[in-house]
């Protein structure tokens, strides 16, 4: 590796779920408070870092090709080629290979990326940058102090899994399930309503198994960030079956800050392929649950995700899985094709795979089902009022974006600033948003 200029701009791209989102953020402050600028064009960046999903293999293969972008643009321009970081999951799972196949700069995992300033100036000075170690020491208390957030924000609460679902590489990339500390906690939610945020989304692997030492479980997390003066909003994903406790469905009920979405991943409706994905419940179970939580919160809008062509699906199986988005009623939902991630039980099941055309034809109509869903649930507002977060300026004049408690996006003519609270009346119902019209502007 070459001696390189130090960086003085980066951009961070990320891919994947929410957490990564939370992660490639407290980078960007990383570098930040480095002296560095950020800039949103990944090829005027002095550094990129690309912070990598694991979950799909196309989204590995999407790092490679990002990889390759940069590099073609940097031989149009190779006085300013960029110092190239690679950091999430993939770094974790793949780092040595990652060095091996693409010769990058620096390669940090999930919990190893507040070494991030370190590894950058041992990469600047031609050294081997690569961390892929997870510390039993908490990365959180060497981030720096929150900055300027939008009216939305993410706030990691609990990392890693203990459940080993057998398509799942999350418990060899992120490690075993680690709630951080209740006050470490609270004092990040306060400095990000300081910083301009309205609501907060707790996040998590298994959000819903976050606890500390005295029990108090993530209802009482929640209970004491709805006495945040300034939060509006609390919301939390991804969710476990398994750790729906009691308590957290009686916050549905008695929270008001808490939003009416509940995002619970079931991943099929087949109790045979549940017990051959390692899921710790069944179908009956889950339906159970929903009911506790529909009878707590009537309005509650649900989420899940779903697999279809895992190993030795039988297309009766995959039957049972449409009866049961029919049976729920999902307001929006994740699903994808099965794809067998390296190291994981499920990717040794190759006899069993199911062919491709296959997996196609079944997540075609799925989706199908589930846009169904989407749209009736979206119908279902017309003529409701509710309260949306403005988030963004839309795209017509006058026209601002937020979203309903229901987490549905929502565009209204309103001279309201992002980060302010309106009163919206649900005029129009599309399949994947609405739009309303201002009646009552509410209290900043």
């Amino acid at each position: 590796m070459n001696a390189q200029k130090n960086p003085r701009t980066f951009h961070v791209k990320s891919f994947g779920c929410q957490m990564n989102v939370y992660d490639g953020e407290r980078m960007a402050e990383l570098m930040a408070a480095q002296g560095m600028t950020a800039t949103e064009d990944a090829n005027a960046a002095d550094l990129v870092v690309l912070n990598t999903c694991h979950i799909r293999e196309r989204a590995t293969e999407k790092v490679y090709s990002d990889i390759g972008r940069i590099r073609k643009h940097a031989l149009r321009d190779h006085d300013n080629a960029p110092m190239i970081a690679i950091a999430g999951c993939v770094a974790q799972a793949e780092g040595e290979e990652i060095v091996r196949r693409a010769k990058v700069d620096v390669v940090v995992g999930p919990q190893a990326y507040h070494n991030l300033p370190a590894l950058v100036a041992q990469a600047a000075r031609g050294e081997s940058a690569l961390d892929t170690d997870m510390p039993l020491a908490s990365k959180f208390g060497a981030l720096p102090s929150r900055r300027k957030v939008g009216p939305s924000a993410f706030l990691t609460v609990q990392e890693g899994c203990d459940k080993f679902c057998t398509y799942c590489v999350v418990p060899y990339t992120r490690g075993a399930e680690v709630s951080r500390p209740f006050d470490a906690i609270v004092d990040e939610a306060k400095a990000l309503v300081d910083a301009g945020a309205r609501e907060i989304t707790l996040l998590g692997q298994n959000v819903n198994a976050w606890d500390d030492e005295t029990g108090t479980g993530l209802h009482g997390l929640i209970a004491a960030l709805d006495k945040i003066d300034g939060l509006a909003r609390i919301r939390y994903t991804t969710s476990h079956p398994n750790d729906m406790r009691e308590g957290l469905i009686r916050a549905h009920a008695e929270v008001e800050k808490l939003m009416p979405f509940l995002h619970l991943p079931v991943q099929s409706g087949s109790d045979r392929v549940l017990k051959a994905m390692n899921r710790s419940h069944s179908r009956d179970s889950y339906l159970r649950i929903l009911d506790r939580v529909r009878a707590a919160r009537p309005d509650i809008a649900l989420s899940g995700d779903f697999i279809v062509g895992f190993p030795h699906e039988t297309e009766a199986e995959f039957a049972e899985t449409l009866s049961l988005v029919d049976a729920v009623g999902y307001s929006q939902c994740f699903s994808f094709k099965y794809s067998p991630r390296p190291g994981t039980p499920a990717a040794e099941m190759i006899e069993g795979f199911v062919p491709g055309q296959v997996m196609d034809d079944r997540l075609q109509r799925l989706q199908t089902a589930l846009n169904r869903h989407q749209a009736a649930f979206n119908a279902g507002t017309l003529g409701r009022t509710c309260q949306v977060l403005i988030e963004r300026k839309g795209k017509l004049h006058g026209q601002m974006l937020g979203k309903s408690p229901w987490l549905q996006s929502v565009h209204v003519i309103t001279d309201a600033a992002i980060g302010e609270m309106v009163e919206v009346e649900i005029v129009r119902a599309d399949p994947n948003s609405l739009a309303g019209v201002e009646r009552v502007r509410a209290a900043a």
